[in-house]
């Protein structure tokens, strides 16, 4: 049932939005770590076919078994780790390790090179376990694999994936994944900064200009590494300002020609440091967390209060992560992310979920749950504006309240005067969650809450209005509109809509923050 509205209307010819819309649908039925994985095994796919052709040097049979035996001995020894180290096991994770490394390892051509491709898949899986703050580890498994053998045997990472034939599918697949993943301008920025030094230091050690740059963009792991191993989200900042610094950083070390005295930087090296600078610019841990209390808003829609074993640092409207490994896990994983529905002014986190008759065996295991889940990745930038003068907005559709219930607690708790105003559109009344925190606000004089509810006939408050969020609605409800700093959180196709509309209506993109609720990022 529809709770908002756009007016934007489309312009005639190629719609490329209906094209963008239509690849979002597809990409949202799947988890980002389901979708690597696809990926990451078409790429092999392809990679048999033009070996079978003789395009590429290596046997189909090679490049089967170096795949085999990366995946093999990363699921084998993941679920060793995991039983010594007493965490869940997450089988998604040892296999994405291993299908990056079948891409990034020469396949094997002798006894010697399988040796090394057991102790590169052997280090990558310990450095999860090993090399760990908090249980969080520091660099991108398969970057320091290569990193740490290349001392030992002297053998590295080949990255052969990064051939003229396979590169037209690395980035068109790569453009899907970084779009499920919101990383695009990350990866654009480490691109542009890697292929402008290349130019500058090829022009000042007199390098053929033309040459260099056919290398890096047709013969190199540019873009593999942009779109596949640079938004690991788990080694990665978690915050846009900092994700584009470590982007840029990657990109000058990842430079062919840059070197610090005798030792030159590789794509592995130059990952595996810009891994280093991520954690000491935005440090973040795992634990393990006990389900707390329960509450229940309408049939669908669920407080779950979360007892970590540490407390977590985070600020009103920021994501964590959750992973919960269940029998018979669906296409949509066993990782997903929950905008935190807590205050940081409040003891222990919460988040919110909907349920849905159709919905992923993650939420149905989660809804049934009384062990113990594995949860981190703390970030976003969908938070309060630290200027307290600004006037707010805020637009939520459904499960799209969860951000404004932290906000909203953490400026009641913390004496925080600033004015906003909530549109909080739902599909009934019975279903409006957390109404106790918004109702306290309002006592308060300053936030006032709308709750938009369509085809109610009747109202029980003068403060529930029957229809739709559209520009009437705002224009009523907000008459400052032009005043404030909008944030709207839900469903995709509601945000996109009601940032379209918020545009027309002469809103800054600026003052717009929008935060998507797609179900199965």
């Amino acid at each position: 049932m529809t709770i908002w509205v756009s007016q934007h209307k489309q312009p005639d010819g190629i719609n490329i939005r209906a094209l963008m819309k239509y690849i979002d649908t597809f990409l949202n039925r799947i988890t980002m770590y389901r979708l690597l994985i696809y990926y990451l095994v078409a790429l092999i796919g392809v990679a048999l076919f033009f070996s079978a052709l003789g395009v590429l040097s290596y046997s189909p049979f090679s490049i089967v078994e170096s795949a085999i035996l990366f995946v093999g001995i990363s699921f084998v020894l993941n679920y060793i780790f995991a039983r010594l180290w007493n965490t869940p096991t997450n089988w998604e994770s040892s296999i994405l390790t291993g299908l990056i490394l079948t891409l990034i390892v020469s396949p094997p051509v002798s006894f010697s090179n399988i040796s090394f491709i057991v102790a590169a898949a052997s280090l990558a899986i310990a450095s999860k376990y090993i090399l760990a703050i908090h249980n969080k580890h520091i660099f991108n498994p398969a970057a320091i694999a290569v990193v740490l053998t290349a001392f030992g045997s002297q053998e590295t990472a080949s990255w052969w994936v990064g051939s003229t034939a396979l590169m037209p599918f690395v980035v068109i697949g790569g453009f899907l994944l970084v779009r499920k993943i919101r990383r695009t301008k990350m990866s654009l920025i480490f691109v542009a900064t890697a292929l402008i030094v290349t130019e500058l230091m090829a022009v000042v050690l007199q390098k053929d200009i033309s040459s260099t740059f056919q290398t890096l963009t047709f013969h190199s792991s540019l873009f593999f590494l942009a779109f596949v191993m640079l938004t690991e989200p788990l080694t990665s900042p978690t915050t846009k300002t900092k994700r584009y610094i470590y982007a840029a950083l990657v990109g000058v070390l990842f430079a062919p020609f840059f070197h610090i005295g005798s030792i030159y930087t590789t794509p592995e090296l130059a990952l595996v440091i810009g891994n280093m600078v991520a954690f000491l610019i935005s440090p973040m841990v795992k634990t393990e967390a006990m389900i707390g209390r329960r509450q229940f808003f309408g049939n669908s829609t669920e407080a779950i209060e979360l007892l970590p074993e540490r407390p977590f640092n985070y600020r009103p409207g920021q994501y964590l992560e959750l992973t919960l490994p269940h029998v018979h896990a669906d296409n949509r994983g066993l990782r997903r992310y929950f905008t935190i529905a807590s205050s940081p002014t409040e003891k222990n986190l919460q988040i919110g979920v909907r349920y849905y008759n159709q919905g992923s065996t993650l939420k149905s295991a989660l809804r049934k749950l009384k062990k113990p889940l594995v949860i981190g990745q703390i970030g976003g930038d969908f938070v309060l504006p630290k200027n307290p003068s600004k006037k707010l907005a805020f637009i939520a559709g459904g499960i799209g309240i969860t951000p404004f219930r932290s906000m909203i607690k953490y400026l009641i708790d913390a004496n925080d005067s600033r004015s906003a105003t909530l549109l909080y559109g739902e599909r009934s009344i019975e279903d409006i969650a957390y109404a106790d925190i918004f109702e306290t606000a309002r006592l308060r004089g300053n936030i006032n809450t709308t709750y938009v509810i369509p085809n109610q006939s009747t109202t029980h408050s003068p403060y529930i209005l029957s229809g739709q969020i559209d520009q009437t609605t705002i224009t009523t409800k907000i008459p400052d509109y032009l005043d404030r700093i909008f944030y709207v959180s839900g469903p995709q196709a509601m945000v996109k809509a009601m940032r379209d509309l918020l545009v027309d209506m002469g809103v800054p993109r600026r003052h717009i923050k929008v935060d998507y609720f797609s179900g199965y990022a």
